[in-house]
């Protein structure tokens, strides 16, 4: 080991401290130290740091004079598009699976920390009647999409599934699927591969060591992605697979449709290098990004950087004029992301989050602060969207395809409960759209669970103010049915549709159709013989 050479290059870089306790270190140890630290590109990730504070001390203003909405054209809607063309859009998607030419990437680097547990968020269990967890469902969308395109085709494509995990969530991912059969899916189809890790600084610019023989380290973040596609060889297997089209989501969505194609031949009949798939904000203060344009430049822009009076800001229609909500469910073209990985990515700049990261003492004990000590350095995935020729966005139904999994129980939304409450409404829905009926003890309908929205939306909003429906809307996916008062907290609609039944409520009618069920309602692959 040079520690002379290794002590130098820190210096140059005012790093030297990272050797602190390097003569009360074991052999094994100072082995591991020396390791992690000559890996270090010392000059690049300080290099990171640098211009992320540089960008942080810029002063920050209002975005809102230099903001516009997504033009009209570019922005469908599910509830203000016919039943004619979203059919033509599905169609157009599933030609494009059975030829194998769609793959999807999953983001799953984050561990289930706020959840309460120590391990990936795609192994945890809401407690559905079938106990699956976030990655067999997914895994059973996949199957049955395959399914439909093959019927519609006569193809059989398959669709790829690369997951980007962690350093700490790779091998518990691998051994999951292991174990469980990838849940049917062929196991040469799933490419788990690992996003980078980056070094904490302290606010001064010091890496931060969590043990004496242990720097800090942190993902960085999922947009950290765009380098993983290279560093990894995981864009040259997907041109070698043949694969055109990607979807992009985040692992903790139970209702995500994985490789949708509706919104896949939505951005194809757009001509679009890039989709953002997003919902409607539920009121002008909901604190969630807005993809728009900024000096006519795609991007996201949250809630914090513009002024109330811009959030407030309506269309003649009623609708927010900034209201395309980011959920984190992307299209891309391959060609679009070897253009980001090979042009773009090295110029892309770092976000800081602040945190309370591990440190160590004076005395070599490692200690966790009370308050924030320093930052890690992240990027986003929808940072892309600024070198995007051709942005399309579509909007769709919130309590249809958006439920996030983010905190445990106990919490005030985004929880295992809300979750699993808001599978259990949408299979409520496709029963009623298919033509059953769901009853009571004596036999009296049961009312939707009415959305997490509806009940958190603030005083300060006017109901009134809520835009109504243009007149061609395709009212059968509003689902808008009469509901009684029910708590959301107190459910008794328990009902649970395989993924392998149906991927979005087809086909369901044959099973269903004129028939009363009661609760709890499983419909398994095959069906049960579950009329009342």
């Amino acid at each position: 080991m040079d520690v002379a050479g290794l002590r130098k290059k820190l210096e140059a870089h005012g790093q030297e401290h990272l050797l602190q306790f390097w003569d009360d270190l074991s052999e094994a140890q100072r082995k591991s130290l020396y390791g992690d630290l000559s890996e270090l590109d010392l000059e690049e990730v300080c290099g990171f740091y640098k211009r992320t504070v540089s960008s942080l001390n810029e002063e920050q203003t209002k975005l809102d004079e230099r903001m516009q909405p997504i033009p009209a054209e570019m922005h469908g809607s599910v509830t203000r598009t016919p039943l004619e063309k979203i059919t033509n859009y599905e169609e157009a998607g599933l030609a494009e699976v059975s030829e194998g030419r769609v793959a999807v990437l999953l983001l799953a680097g984050g561990q289930g920390t706020r959840l309460g547990v120590d391990y990936p968020k795609g192994m945890y269990n809401v407690k559905l009647p079938s106990a699956k967890t976030l990655y067999q469902l997914q895994a059973e969308r996949l199957l049955r999409l395959q399914q439909l395109a093959k019927e519609k085709f006569g193809k059989c494509g398959d669709i790829p599934w690369y997951i980007m995990t962690s350093e700490h969530t790779k091998e518990p991912t691998m051994d999951f699927f292991a174990r469980h059969h990838y849940f049917g899916l062929q196991k040469e189809n799933l490419v788990v591969f690992e996003q980078g890790m980056l070094p904490c600084f302290t606010f001064d610019g010091k890496i931060i060591l969590e043990a004496p023989c242990k720097i800090a380290r942190a993902p960085d973040g999922n947009g950290g992605l765009y380098r993983a596609l290279r560093e990894r060889n995981v864009l040259e297997d997907m041109e070698r697979r043949g694969i055109q089209y990607i979807h992009v989501y985040c692992v903790d969505n139970i209702l995500v449709k994985m490789a949708d194609p509706i919104f896949i031949g939505y951005c194809l009949s757009k001509g679009a290098d890039c989709g953002a798939k997003v919902v409607e904000k539920a009121f002008p203060t909901e604190a969630v990004g807005v993809v728009c344009k900024v000096d006519g430049i795609h991007q996201v822009v949250e809630y914090s950087e513009i002024t109330l009076k811009t959030a407030q800001k309506r269309n003649p229609d009623g609708r927010l004029t900034f209201s395309a909500g980011n959920i984190c469910n992307h299209y891309f073209t391959t060609e679009f992301l070897k253009k980001v990985v090979l042009d773009y990515e090295t110029s892309m700049m770092h976000h800081v989050a602040k945190k309370k990261i591990p440190t160590v003492t004076t005395e070599g004990k490692t200690i966790k602060p009370e308050k924030p000590n320093g930052m890690k350095m992240e990027k986003f995935v929808f940072d892309v969207f600024q070198f995007s020729n051709t942005l399309a966005v579509w909007e769709v139904i919130r309590e249809d395809e958006f439920a996030p999994l983010k905190n445990g129980d106990g919490a005030e939304k985004d929880t295992p409960t809300t979750c699993r409450h808001a599978l259990f409404s949408l299979h409520h829905r496709y029963l009623l759209n298919a033509g059953g009926t769901l009853v009571d003890s004596e036999g009296e309908p049961l009312p939707l669970i009415p959305r997490p929205d509806e009940r958190a939306k603030p005083e300060t909003e006017s109901p009134a103010a809520a835009p109504k429906c243009p007149e061609n809307a395709n009212t059968e996916f509003n689902n808008n049915y009469d509901r009684k008062e029910l708590r959301w907290d107190e459910c008794p609609v328990v009902v649970e549709i395989s993924p392998l039944v149906s991927y979005a409520g087809e086909g369901l009618d044959k099973l269903v159709a004129n028939k009363k069920f009661t609760c709890p309602l499983v419909i398994n692959e095959p069906a049960q013989k579950i009329e009342v």
